[in-house]
């Protein structure tokens, strides 16, 4: 029996390696850390100084994580159930109202049935993982959100990329190979807040048979599906609950049959901990604000402010390109300044040349806030878009 092999003197150390990474992350201009926002809404003190400013980097769209009626809830389940569920879906981490949640979800999205994961993240790795078992093809649109990329390359299938919103890419693709296929696309793009071609696409599987997976994580706004895109296509949703419904889980709404697989398939489903109480009571608390008269109030609210900021932009990310990262980072700078707080969005997020300013706006944002960002928009040196 042989003893444990020495190590070569040109294995390089694990402190090493990880020293070196940090190093390049710093050479190439992209360190990062998180900045504590001490805020309850889009106005709060920023960092260590807390600076007072308002933020255009939220994806609370319509305010309802501060909404009386979901914070509320989210403090009645923690009494009723305590801080967590205390275990996983399918063991003891099930309450009544992650049911009550799922039920009122399917509704909203007019499917057969919904099953909640705790984050949207792990939503599209659960998905993704189940329907593209091996022998099947994913084609997936090039700009599509980390979590889809990541789901497909958990995927046992074959993923093919297609150009972005490029529906005759996306056919060519298709007629070329037999294989059962999943389209896999954002319905509303999270970097330049475009939308997707989605009767376009919905045709195109139409024609192949193909499942259409949609990921409406960003659609507060819409696109609303239509016949046009349901009608003999089997479509299953996925989004979030930490945008439009301000609180934090995912889901996957759809076919029940598609939905009983993802329950007995998905391993980011079926090994960790339920969402916790109070995070299913807030999303069905901001769900019922959000389907009711004063939601339609808010979501007018908000498509005002984004025809203010961008005309004719569909969705409340409005992205301001400034090409490289310096200036991305020297323009967020010059709206800190005047108390705005817009993060620089760079490479990797970002293809390189196209650093930008990523404008998020919400319904809780005042008018006064918003003619603050257009005027301040308007004074930044850029070439580029909005």
């Amino acid at each position: 029996m042989t003893g444990p092999v020495a190590a070569s003197p040109e294995v390089t150390s694990w402190e090493d390696r990880i020293s070196a990474r940090l190093a390049a992350v710093v050479d190439q201009g992209r360190w990062r850390s998180p900045v504590t926002f001490d805020a309850r809404g889009p106005e709060g003190d920023l960092g260590s100084d807390a600076r007072r400013v308002v933020s255009f980097a939220s994806n609370d769209y319509l305010g309802l994580t501060v909404h009386p009626s979901v914070t509320r809830a989210a403090a009645e389940a923690i009494a009723r159930w305590g801080s967590g569920a205390g275990g996983s879906r399918l063991i003891t981490g099930t309450r009544p109202v992650h049911r009550d949640l799922e039920t009122a979800l399917a509704d909203w999205k007019d499917a057969e049935a919904a099953i909640c994961f705790p984050t949207g993240f792990a939503a599209n790795l659960g998905v993704l993982g189940v329907l593209g078992s091996e022998g099947t093809s994913i084609y997936s649109d090039e700009l599509n959100h980390a979590s889809i990329v990541d789901g497909c390359r958990l995927a046992r299938g074959r993923v093919s990329v297609y150009r972005h919103c490029d529906v005759e890419h996306l056919e060519a693709l298709l007629a070329a190979d037999p294989s059962p296929a999943i389209v896999v696309t954002d319905t509303v793009f999270s970097m330049d807040g475009d939308v997707a071609p989605l009767a376009e696409i919905a045709q195109v599987c139409r024609r192949f048979g193909t499942v259409l997976v949609l990921d409406e994580a960003h659609a507060v706004l819409g696109p609303e599906l239509g016949p046009e895109v349901t009608d003999e296509v089997t479509v299953v949703r996925v989004g979030t609950l930490s945008k439009t419904l301000g609180s934090l889980g995912g889901y996957v709404a759809g076919p029940k049959m598609v939905v009983d697989l993802v329950v007995n398939l998905a391993r980011p489903y079926i090994f960790t901990t339920a969402a916790s109480p109070a995070d299913a009571a807030a999303a069905l608390a901001a769900l019922d604000v959000l389907r009711s008269a004063e939601g339609r109030v808010l979501r007018s609210r908000l498509e005002g402010y984004v025809e203010r900021v961008a005309p004719g932009h569909q969705s409340p990310i409005v992205p301001v390109i400034v090409g490289s990262e310096a200036s991305a980072v020297a323009a967020s700078s010059m709206l800190l300044e005047r108390g705005l707080w817009v993060p620089a969005i760079r490479p990797p997020t970002v293809p390189p040349g196209t650093s930008r300013l990523r404008v998020t706006l919400s319904a809780a944002h005042t008018a006064q806030q918003v003619e603050a960002l257009v005027r301040a928009l308007g004074g930044l040196p850029r070439p580029g878009r909005t």
